[in-house]
């Protein structure tokens, strides 16, 4: 992407993801260079990037509109990840490589790092390291058929939403959850990885359920 057009997608995204544009809202492109500071081509370029990654859809004669699922939506979508993310770290014991196993030892530790600090949570370093890890486990199944499913089933903006709202502590376990993963892979212990890795995704469902079915009473009570 140009400077510009990332510019606007990290923008737009940051208003999704705080939720300053609502499930659902109309995104009108005037209104969207006014906001970002860039012409009209950065804007269109970086929605198309974000309906790419699932934060907005297009639809026919009416515009872009943010994403919005129903609660069995996301029930739906945590529940196949569960099964498929279980069997994907099941297949990369069989297949994982020593190079594969050092990085993903790396991006555990960089996240353990950051959580050691005191400062602020660096959640898009989290979210980044998080991406990276599960996709070398992706990577070592040698499945396309896996890939190509999960890559229908993950939604982004769910586990961008969901790590976001996570304390200290639940990204703590949440890199624990990868800490298991990875010395279950060194072991070649498919049945290890894959229920440590279906913990680390039920765990998740729990917290971004818990959150959004609070916000929606908080919105029913306003």
């Amino acid at each position: 992407m140009s400077k510009a057009t990332e510019k606007a997608y990290f923008l737009i995204r940051e208003n999704i993801l705080s939720g300053a544009f609502s499930p659902g809202a109309h995104l009108k492109e005037g209104e969207l260079v006014d906001l970002c500071g860039v012409s009209r081509t950065p804007v269109r370029d970086a929605l198309r990037q974000l309906a790419t990654d699932r934060y907005v859809v297009t639809r026919r004669n009416q515009g872009v509109f943010v994403n919005e699922w129903s609660v069995d939506d996301i029930k739906d979508i945590f529940e196949l990840r569960a099964i498929l993310e279980s069997m994907v770290a099941d297949r990369a014991a069989d297949h994982i490589t020593d190079d594969q196993l050092l990085e993903l030892r790396e991006i555990q530790q960089a996240i353990q790092s950051m959580l050691d600090e005191n400062d602020t949570l660096k959640v898009d370093f989290f979210l980044h390291q998080n991406k990276r890890f599960h996709q070398i486990l992706m990577d070592a199944t040698h499945s396309r058929t896996l890939a190509d499913t999960l890559g229908q089933i993950v939604q982004p903006p769910l586990i961008a939403q969901t790590a976001r709202q996570y304390t200290r502590q639940e990204l703590q376990n949440s890199n624990d959850h990868h800490r298991d993963i990875v010395l279950a892979l060194e072991a070649r212990d498919g049945a290890w990885a894959a229920s440590v890795m279906k913990t680390h995704i039920i765990a998740a469902q729990r917290k971004f359920m818990n959150s959004y079915l609070s916000s929606e009473e908080n919105e029913a009570a306003e």
